[in-house]
This record gives structure tokens, C-alpha cells and sequence, in this order.
């Protein structure tokens, strides 16, 4: 069977999608599997909180802006805004409302940054590229002020800090001091699983087809029937839910405790990197950007110690950060459709091997 997703057609087999309807190859399930099963009890506590942790919420963050841009083609530079309305709603709602669920937490959290998105969404109507992406800008730097600026926000803290309260789950401790590191990872990897999965169906059904039509030609869709004020509007919606979720596990799963710093303009464009590395427009892509920026300064740490050089440590900071850049810039050169271009086209060679025609 036939499909096209961003641009590229696919092939999938029947027996596949009568068996997975949502993944394409049986390789996802097992890794997911393994990922539930066997990473919490071989991982130790430093790869489950300093990597797979933020690995995670950082790939879901990715996930929503990449059905924004990636898919809808709406530039957006207002990541981190929209993931501290999340973080601080998750807040508000986990300390007002004690007896709800950590998990109806973070989805009403979701809910009020779709609703702040869907308000600055509506500038896309009338502009678009880079415009859109300073209207988004001034979105982050506007809601980054307002947490930072009144004091309710944060229950009136002298630090003007926010602490993920203790919170249970089915009676095991999920968030606050006593989490432990495997609990909180579960519970980070089963909400990627399910928005990953929820991603994947809206961009393979109409609503995507919608979004990648306003993409290619905005002109040609609206004359077909689709309409640019519902599309767009509900991209940025949508997106702006993954990453109010993204910025509430940022905090309650990861961080514990967090000031608005967390979520400048730094982390607008770290998301963002995410997305073009990995490879606008793919779901995959998603994942394959946020291990890339997780685990190569993790590299970049450890490797000139593993070699055995002492360099000062101001030294090896600008030296990381001149090899991220350039690494970053050499994968852009040799792929510019992202590493899930690349991993697609080594599927494809190994199909061939040892026989190419």
C-alpha cells in the first residue's frame, strides 16, 4: 500500500498494518518493548536522569513543534513559552487541586497551553516565515515575563522557583523528592509512546493532509475547500498541547524544581534544532534530533578525558560547543532533509545488500 507523508511516498506491507496499524516496522515495537521492559532494570541512575529522561521530554517537545512546522509549515520560535504554560499550569493545578491525578495534570496543562497557542497562532492568517516566527518570538518573551513578573504563578515563592509536588500514581510515587528515577522515566516514556502514536495517526489522516496542503501551496489548498483559519489554528493548537505537556514533564519528571530561566529563548531554538536535524516532517525525526542533542555534549564531555588529555575546563566548554556547532552544520551539508533522511536511505541500501540493481 501506497501513502505519502511529507513529501516522500513510503511503503508499507498489508500484513504489517493489519497486525500495527500505527508503526511501520516490527523493529519499533520490539525497541519499545525493550525500552519499557529491560532499559529500567540494566540503566543506571545516571543514564535514566541526566540522559533517557530528557532524551524523552525534549523528543516530545520536538514532536509537537514538528507538527507545527515540519508539517503545517508554520515557523514558530515560541517552544519554550508554550512549554512554560504548561510547566506552570501543571503547577498551579498539582498544588490547587491535591486530588488530581498526575496524569489529568498534565494533560489539563496541555489543554491551557493549546489555548495560549491557539491565541498567538493568530497572527499566521494574515503572515508568514520569518514573520510569523518574530510573532512567535514575542510570544515567548512576553510569557516568559508574565511567570516571572507576578507572583501567583509561582504561590507567591520568595525564590520565584516552582517544585513539582509529591504526586502518586496507581500507588507508586511519580513526582516530587521521593520519585525514583525508573518511575519517573516509565511514566515520561508511556507519554511519548501515546502522543507519538496519536501524532503519527493525525498526520497520516486528513488533518495532516490538511496541514502538508497549507505547506506546499496555501493558495491551491484554500481553493480546493480547506480552510486556512481551522488548519492553522488548530496546528498551532495541537503543537502548543505536545509542548505544554513536554514543559510540565520538563519539570515534574526532570528537573524537580525550575524558574523561568528554564524556558528563555534557549530552549526555543535547542527544540528547534531538533526538528531540522532530525528531519522536518517526520515523526522519527523527532527522536533522532532530541538523541542528538542529548547525547553528543554528553560526548563531547567525556571524550578528551576518555583520551586522556586535561584540558581546562573552560577550554573544553568552547571547544564542545565548536564541534556541536560544527557538527551540526556538516549534517545539514550532507543531508539537509535530516537524520531520518539518512536513516531511511541506509534502510533502503540494506534492503538491496548484497545485491543492488
Amino acid at each position: 500500500m501506497i501513502y505519502r507523508e511529507a513529501g516522500q511516498f513510503k511503503h508499507t506491507y498489508a500484513s504489517d498494518q493489519a497486525i500495527f496499524p500505527i508503526v511501520q516496522d516490527r523493529w519499533i515495537v520490539l525497541a519499545l518493548l525493550a525500552a519499557a521492559f529491560c532499559v529500567p532494570l540494566v540503566a543506571t541512575e545516571y543514564w535514566l536522569q541526566a540522559v533517557l529522561i530528557p532524551f524523552l521530554v525534549y523528543s516530545l517537545a520536538a514532536l509537537g513543534l514538528n507538527l507545527l512546522t515540519g508539517y503545517a509549515g508554520q515557523l514558530s520560535l515560541g517552544t519554550g513559552g508554550f512549554m512554560a504554560v504548561g510547566a506552570y499550569s501543571a503547577f498551579k493545578l498539582a498544588t490547587g487541586f491535591p486530588w488530581l491525578p498526575i496524569i489529568v495534570v498534565f494533560l489539563l496543562a496541555g489543554l491551557a497551553a493549546a489555548l495560549v497557542g491557539l491565541l498567538f497562532g493568530v497572527p499566521s492568517l494574515r503572515i508568514k516565515g520569518f514573520y510569523l516566527a518574530v510573532a512567535t518570538l514575542a510570544s515567548q518573551f512576553f510569557l516568559v515575563w508574565l511567570f516571572n513578573k507576578v507572583g501567583w504563578f509561582t504561590n507567591y515563592a520568595s525564590s520565584g522557583t516552582i517544585t513539582a509536588p509529591p504526586r502518586t500514581l496507581l500507588g507508586v510515587m511519580v513526582t516530587g523528592p521521593e520519585a525514583t528515577a525508573g518511575v519517573r522515566y516509565l511514566t515520561a516514556l508511556a507519554l511519548v509512546m501515546a502522543f507519538a502514536l496519536i501524532a503519527k495517526n493525525l498526520v497520516r489522516g486528513r488533518v495532516g493532509r490538511c496541514w502538508m496542503a497549507i505547506r506546499d501551496r496555501d493558495i491551491a489548498a484554500e481553493i480546493i475547500g480547506i480552510r486556512p483559519l481551522r488548519t492553522k489554528l488548530l496546528a498551532f493548537s495541537v503543537s502548543s498541547y505536545y509542548c505544554g505537556v513536554a514543559g510540565a514533564a520538563l519539570v515534574f519528571l526532570y528537573y524537580g524544581s525550575a524558574e523561568t530561566l528554564a524556558f528563555d529563548i534557549n530552549l526555543s531554538f535547542l527544540v528547534l534544532f531538533m526538528v531540522i536535524i532530525g528531519g522536518l516532517g517526520s515523526i522519527l525525526g523527532s527522536f533522532l534530533g532530541a538523541a542528538f542533542i542529548v547525547l553528543v555534549p554528553i560526548f563531547l564531555t567525556n571524550a578528551p578525558e576518555a583520551a586522556g588529555l586535561g584540558l581546562p575546563v573552560a577550554l573544553q566548554k568552547q571547544l564542545e560547543l565548536m564541534v556541536f556547532g560544527g557538527l551540526i552544520v556538516f549534517f545539514l551539508i550532507v543531508e539537509p532533509h535530516g537524520l531520518a533522511r539518512l536513516w531511511q536511505i541506509s534502510k533502503e541500501k540494506l534492503r538491496l545488500w548484497p545485491f543492488p540493481h
